[in-house]
């Protein structure tokens, strides 16, 4: 479950949602928020800390890092997108020809 709030928040950051310097909820209001115990959302904090994305101080709260290389995190998302399409094409036995021409149509 932490795995999938760290997704979540790196998709906030990727799309714009939240920029550099972004305050984040607290631990306790996120908890809240999806329902989930504090020691998931304290352990994506820590991952997304350790990663970079996010910058944590005790008793100031979470905050989008200023140094975070916005690029980098929105390939990342691409790259997640392409392998979830890639599951499913496979999975409706959908040729690779057939999806580099629809991914062709989309970038034009």
């Amino acid at each position: 479950m932490y795995q999938q709030i760290m997704e979540q928040i790196k998709q906030r950051i990727a799309v714009g949602d939240w920029p550099p310097n972004t305050l984040l909820p607290s631990v306790r209001e996120l908890a809240t928020e999806t329902k989930l115990s504090i020691i998931t959302v304290k352990r994506a904090y820590l991952e997304l800390g350790r990663e970079g994305v996010i910058i944590t101080q005790q008793g100031k709260g979470s905050w989008v890092s200023d140094t975070l290389d916005l690029a980098t995190v929105q390939k990342q998302e691409l790259i997640q997108h392409l392998e979830q399409a890639s599951k499913l094409a496979k999975s409706l036995a959908i040729p690779e020809d057939k999806i580099l021409q629809l991914i062709k149509q989309f970038m034009e």
